[in-house]
């Protein structure tokens, strides 16, 4: 597991772009209060979805509307059709560490 930041810096219901070992990763602060982490780019188009909106254990792409679960990271609704990797997250005394090794199998 990586440490990525603190609880502290991603807001409930915001998403926030990190870089972790080379691989860019949107970090998702759930509604459910959750944290959850998703390659940060869609599979439809190559834009970063840490740039989306967050709505429950979701991130919709900016671009076209696409809507991941960012728990398995299939797409809810078309234009995307490929799930993006989700990786698997850890919260220990205060802060977020992540798994770059992708929790549904999906490799970028």
């Amino acid at each position: 597991m990586i440490k990525v930041c603190a609880v502290a810096d991603v807001a409930k219901g915001t998403v926030q772009q990190f870089e972790v070992e080379g691989t860019e990763i949107a970090l998702v602060h759930a509604d459910d209060d959750n944290f959850y982490a998703a390659y940060d780019e869609c599979s439809h188009a190559a834009v970063a979805l840490s740039e989306g909106e967050v709505d429950g254990c979701t991130l919709e792409c900016w671009l076209h509307g696409s809507r991941f679960d960012l728990r398995t990271g299939q797409p809810s609704g078309l234009p995307a059709t490929e799930p993006v990797p989700v990786y698997p997250v850890e919260i220990r005394d205060g802060d977020v560490y992540i798994d770059l090794n992708p929790s549904n199998g999906v490799t970028k």
